[in-house]
């Protein structure tokens, strides 16, 4: 039987706690106008028992850029923003729904799967330009279409909200 003294076990403990993603360990409150809510079946919050975001704090997510054509746009469009995987990573989120909510509440439920599945990112910028409320922001969640045409079909496209203002992340 293997014994650690205290010490040793004090370093390992502080160890594996310096190991944990800053996102597991605390979530600070947004300090600039508040772009996304997210709530329910979370670990992580930050304003009661939701966790809020700002752009900084969106931006300081993995990030990643899609290429592609929408029914919604001329052409391929550079769509890029936190992949969806990552932001529910960030809150602790542990459900296999997640209803999406938009600013004009349209509200559809996405399996949490096409986020492990697919590159689903939270849109930000088309084409390098932050996304406005006009312009179908300030977030549009994007299925990359183009690397995965079977996606382009009316019940992955009824998911693509734009306008996202809310996540609720719900129970197994």
């Amino acid at each position: 039987m293997l014994l650690l003294r205290p010490a040793s076990l004090i370093g390992l403990l502080l160890l594996t706690f310096l190991m944990l993603p800053a996102s597991v360990l605390a979530l600070e409150p947004p300090t600039g106008r508040v772009l996304l809510k997210v709530g329910g079946e979370i670990g992580v919050t930050n304003v009661g028992d939701e966790a809020h975001f700002d752009r900084e704090m969106l931006l300081a997510l993995p990030q990643r850029q899609t290429l592609t054509a929408t029914p919604w746009h001329d052409g391929t469009v550079a769509f890029s923003g936190p992949l969806g995987r990552e932001l529910l990573a960030a809150v602790g989120a542990h459900g296999e729904t997640l209803r999406v909510v938009a600013l004009n509440d349209y509200e559809v439920n996405l399996p949490v799967a096409d986020l492990q599945r697919y590159d689903v990112i939270l849109a930000m910028t088309k084409n390098g330009e932050p996304l406005r409320v006009r312009d179908q922001g300030p977030l549009f969640v994007i299925y990359p279409f183009d690397e995965a045409p079977h996606l382009l079909n009316e019940e992955i496209l009824s998911r693509s909200v734009w306008q996202v203002a809310r996540l609720h992340v719900l129970g197994d």
